[in-house]
């Protein structure tokens, strides 16, 4: 592994290891024929020893030819979306570091080097970088005001958040990629990603890095509305499923409030004449006491199945050492 001592002086990366990590870059591509020739060169260039793997999602131009053409290896995932392809990509590749973004040459390939060093330096299992950039047609206000709130929702359901929870440019450590059970289909894999790194507890940092338009030919694949709507229902089901007594918690206390307003005046003429008036009202609320009970007992039970789950995922993920710096 001399090679990567070499590339890690060369680059002033502080990674005195033992044994050097092995490095491995993953591309999730569709149709991105105009730009993976760029892409695949600008990590060449930062990471020299790295593989750089493309995983090619049934794209219709000529994407696998050229990123092999420029030196990648090829790979493909048939499931449409690139959650797919990420599930893919994190099963099959082995490597003690992955660096991952999208085969678009948006992201700064130059910054890798970087993100690898904060990684292993801080022992940290993932660090995503947060884009920069001043050029409007690379970052489309929409999708900047549409981060923007996306980002503040997550902080709100889960406590602390990312500054840009939309990336695709991230660094991850062994231990996460492997202990990751990925779920989503498509570009919500992000939003997935983050959770799962909050809800563990990891050690994550972010830095900033350059966000730079797509080549002449390439196209974004990103639709604002439906994938922002996709990957709010993402969150909503994220957050019912690993924070189910604040979700049933809400339902419940909805339900509730609602029978007792709708009970208050059948208590306060009860107690005036001894007579219900309105009998469906009172069954009415009484249904939504049921219901609000129900819901309650729901949450309390699916907490008990949360903490189970998340101890699982908590050992598989403790299954794997943190990057060294060594001794």
């Amino acid at each position: 592994m001399e090679h990567i001592r070499e590339f890690v002086a060369e680059r002033e990366i502080a990674v005195p290891l033992s044994e050097s990590p092995s490095i491995a870059v993953i591309l999730p591509c569709y149709n991105e024929e105009a730009a993976i020739a760029q892409t695949v060169a600008d990590f060449r260039e930062a990471l020299p020893q790295a593989p750089i793997y493309v995983y090619d999602n049934n794209s219709s131009d000529r994407t696998a030819e050229v990123a092999g053409a420029a030196g990648a290896i090829v790979r493909s995932e048939k499931m449409q979306g690139k959650g797919h392809v990420v599930r893919r990509m994190f099963a099959d590749v082995e490597a003690d570091i992955y660096i991952m973004a999208d085969g678009d040459a948006t992201y700064e390939a130059a910054a890798a080097p970087r993100l690898v060093r904060r990684l292993v330096e801080e022992q940290l299992d993932m660090v995503v970088g947060a884009r920069k950039t001043e050029v409007e047609a690379a970052y489309r206000s929409g999708h900047r005001w549409g981060n923007a709130l996306l980002t503040g929702i997550l902080a709100r359901l889960f406590g602390r958040s990312f500054n840009d929870i939309l990336s695709g440019y991230r660094v991850f450590s062994r231990r996460f990629v492997k202990s990751f059970p990925v779920l989503s289909q498509g570009f919500e894999i992000e939003t997935e990603i983050s959770v799962h790194a909050l809800e563990l507890k990891m050690p994550v940092a972010e830095e900033v890095t350059e966000y730079s338009a797509r080549p002449e030919g390439s196209e974004s694949k990103l639709s604002t509305y439906r994938d922002g709507f996709r990957i709010l229902n993402t969150m909503a089901t994220l957050f019912r499923m690993e924070r189910p007594v604040l979700f049933f918690g809400a339902i419940a206390a909805i339900l509730a409030l609602a029978a007792i307003i709708l009970a208050v005046p059948l208590a306060i003429t009860y107690a005036q004449t001894g007579l219900v008036p309105r009998v469906p009202t009172a069954i009415l609320s009484t249904g939504l006491i049921i219901l609000a009970s129900l819901n309650l007992f729901a949450g309390l039970i699916l907490d008990t199945v949360v903490r189970g789950r998340r101890e699982l995922r908590r050992l598989a993920y403790l299954g794997f050492s943190a990057p060294q710096s060594g001794s």
